[in-house]
């Protein structure tokens, strides 16, 4: 022990030393770079006396930013976190000419110029200590644990009740587009340990099944608050107001919010003490970040500050993000290349704009996120729902299974690691459930395929002229709009937001899932009023081979004339039969929906291969039926009760999440039902992995209990783990 310690004494000195040699030489380069800034010794110009002087002035620099920093910071907690991001080099940079004031022999430097060097000494400073601390996985774990130590005092000192008694709390990690196989998968081969411990020790895991609509938006809206009624797509044209709803545009997802809120009486599953992050609907939480549904909301009152000094307080945290932002716009231009060079197939374009919006959603995004969790968690609160995007994301383009998307589940399998770390210096237990909101399937695009969209096969099937060149139709995932919103910039799809007046079929598309809508049809068009305008649509689309069905008027269309009515027992279900079971109640379900399309089309699906087409540009697909899109996981800690067997749909999912949160005694979900109440009281990570600063951990329910485990710790607790944004 005795030794451990002289070894990790005897590294932060080498780290000291070596962060201040960088600083020194910097000083000297930049004073022989720019002409206003001039280092000056006592006895002469000598190189060695300059470089004495600098030596002075970046240890006094580097004294002042580790004593004055931190009361800065909390001085600027009430400034926007993007904002407080780029004033880190240059709040660092004031205290540089502070500390050359109070060398003996000082320096010169114009105003003007001292802001440049101020900022490049941070930056090099950082991204030196960043290098040399990035596997420092115990100074991490101090350094969260004197947070939370200081967080208990003040409670303390100002009287507020603190967590240490309070029951254990709920930690939802959303991993976006992570189907049951896909989990089951990298956890038996190593790419997840994390998870993989947590399977062979303290969780369970089981697939569940969405509705027809298998997208983000459909599973996270039931998911939060209990309803996916009349969400047909993840893009659907509404007559009555004569716009597009997609759910990743921030007025589209605050619009499905409140219809959901509205018709269920609730305010969502964490509107007590909850926290929402990287989510596209709140969950009625009061701590809210990266949140596309109030994202164009504007105000202090918009403003989460949960993590914020977790994540700024040390400006390495920015410079980290920073480079593996560099490092990650590489490796996506990388894997393209060769995925060019080796001719792989299926393949789609990755150019444009794309790498940068791929590191957004597994750097940023995921930084951000992790630490917004870990901020909750290190001030207790009772629940918090997180979405990681970044397989998501990445597997549109790469396609579920492979190499790149590998990595990705490796990359989150260490924010979970590290994680579960931070649990053991929370003032409360934690739980940690694991869920997903789809899966992905695989296959070339409709397009790629076919040579045609599904728009360009709509207008031949109605006579209209067709473009020579064949459209793409952008993809519309998640992270694209997450960028957006960051930037205050408004989402929208040219055209298709809002399309113009006229006959002409709205065509839109949702993964494998395409919708066809005639704007000058009132309501929903009947099949004999299609038929009758357009005689060859309806046998174009049911007969062409990339096509799987049709839903008319509650009328299943499929090729050779195949054609069975949804309210009919067991037509519709043998007609649908290769899509799986459940595929027949889905479709039903659909086709009761207010806003549900004049004509809804599944492409085509190989039980065989699992590929179906996608109608958007992604190789890995979902919105529709076909394959493990429609297979989420659900995976929980065995200390709560066993899900209901056949979780069908998003909102069977919400009424498991809730019943767990009631299973803790603690702070109640109010619903409209006088004297009905749900429960946001938590969980531990894995049993009892959260251990309360200075205290032991909540015991679970002993009902619940599982045998012979104690308490559900991530299998690396005890070992290291490397950090989670490299």
């Amino acid at each position: 022990m005795l030794r451990g310690r002289w070894r990790t004494t005897g590294a932060a000195l080498v780290r000291v030393v070596l962060v201040w040699a960088v600083s020194t030489l910097t000083m000297m380069a930049l004073a022989g770079i720019l002409p206003d800034f001039r280092l000056r010794s006592g006895d002469g110009d000598s190189v060695t006396q300059i470089g004495v002087t600098a030596a002075w002035g970046a240890g006094a620099f580097g004294l002042l930013s580790a004593l004055v920093w931190p009361v800065l910071v909390r001085g600027l907690l009430l400034v926007p976190a993007l904002v407080l991001g780029l004033l880190v080099f240059f709040l660092n940079g004031s205290l540089l000419l502070i500390a050359l004031s109070l060398v003996p022999s000082g320096g010169q430097v114009a105003p003007e110029t001292a802001v440049v060097v101020a900022a490049v000494m941070s930056a090099v400073a950082s991204a030196t200590s960043t290098a040399l601390a990035v596997r420092d996985d115990e100074a991490y774990r101090r350094r969260l644990y004197r947070l939370a130590d200081r967080r208990r005092r003040r409670q303390r000192r100002s009287g507020a009740r603190g967590a240490d008694g309070a029951p254990p709390g709920l930690v939802f990690l959303q991993l976006d587009g992570v189907g049951y196989e896909v989990l089951r998968r990298a956890a038996g081969s190593g790419l997840m340990p994390a998870v993989a411990g947590l399977l062979d020790s303290t969780h369970r895991v089981t697939s569940w099944r969405t509705d027809w609509s298998s997208q983000t938006g459909a599973s996270q809206l039931g998911i939060l608050h209990g309803s996916t009624f009349d969400v047909p797509a993840f893009r659907w044209y509404e007559k009555d107001t004569g716009e597009v709803v997609v759910c990743n545009r921030p007025t589209s997802a605050a619009e499905l919010q409140r219809r959901a809120v509205e018709r269920t009486g609730d305010g969502g599953l964490l509107s007590l003490d909850g926290a929402s992050r990287g989510n596209l609907f709140s969950g009625g939480a009061d701590q809210l970040a990266l949140v596309l549904s109030v994202s164009a909301r504007r105000g202090p009152a918009n403003r989460s500050r949960a993590g914020y000094f977790a994540y700024f307080s040390d400006p390495a945290n920015a410079v980290r993000t920073a480079l593996s932002f560099v490092a990650e716009v590489g490796r996506e231009i990388g894997q393209s290349v060769r995925a060019r060079l080796r001719e792989e197939e299926p393949r789609i374009g990755r150019g444009g704009w794309y790498p940068l919006i791929r590191a957004f959603a597994t750097v940023v995004e995921r930084d951000v996120v992790v630490a917004a969790v870990i901020g909750d968690m290190l001030a207790g609160r009772a629940a918090v729902y997180a979405d990681l995007v970044a397989y998501d994301e990445v597997a549109h383009h790469s396609g579920p299974r492979g190499r790149d998307t590998d990595q990705v589940l490796t990359r989150l399998d260490r924010s979970l690691a590290l994680i579960g770390r931070v649990a053991e210096h929370a003032p409360r237990a934690y739980r940690l459930v694991l869920l997903s909101d789809h899966g992905q399937s695989p296959g070339e695009t409709f397009l790629g395929r076919y040579g045609l969209s599904l728009k360009d096969l709509v207008r031949a099937g109605c006579g209209l002229p067709v473009s020579r060149r064949a459209g793409r139709t952008r993809s519309g995932a998640e992270a694209r709009a997450a960028v957006l919103a960051a930037l205050h910039r408004p989402v929208e799809e040219g055209e298709e937001a809002r399309p113009g007046p006229g006959s002409d079929p709205v065509v839109l598309a949702s993964g494998n899932l395409g919708l066809i809508s005639f704007p000058d049809v009132p309501g929903r068009a009947t099949r004999e009023r299609i038929e009758r305008a357009h005689p060859a649509l309806l046998t174009t689309l049911a007969n062409h081979p990339g096509v799987g069905f049709l839903l008319v008027d509650g009328v299943v269309l499929g090729a050779g004339g195949a054609e069975a009515r949804l309210d009919v027992p067991g037509a519709a279900e043998e007609l649908l039969a290769p899509f799986g079971p459940g595929a027949a109640e889905a479709v039903r379900r659909t086709d009761t929906f207010p806003h549900v399309a004049d004509v809804m089309v599944n492409s085509a699906y190989d039980p065989r291969t699992g590929e179906v087409h996608a109608f958007e540009e992604q190789i890995g697909s979902h919105g529709g039926l076909g394959g493990e899109q429609g297979h989420p996981f659900l995976m929980w800690p065995t200390v709560l009760s066993e899900p209901d067997g056949g979780l069908v749909g998003a909102e069977a999912v919400h009424a498991v999440l809730r019943r767990w949160v009631r299973e803790a005694d603690g702070p109640q979900v109010p619903v409209v039902l006088p004297g009905e109440a749900g429960g946001v009281a938590g969980a531990v990570i894995g049993g009892v992995v959260g251990r309360g600063v200075g205290g032991a951990s909540e015991p679970a329910a002993e009902n619940h209990r599982p045998e012979g485990a104690a308490g559900g710790t991530f299998p690396s607790v005890e070992g290291a783990v490397r950090d989670e944004t490299r």
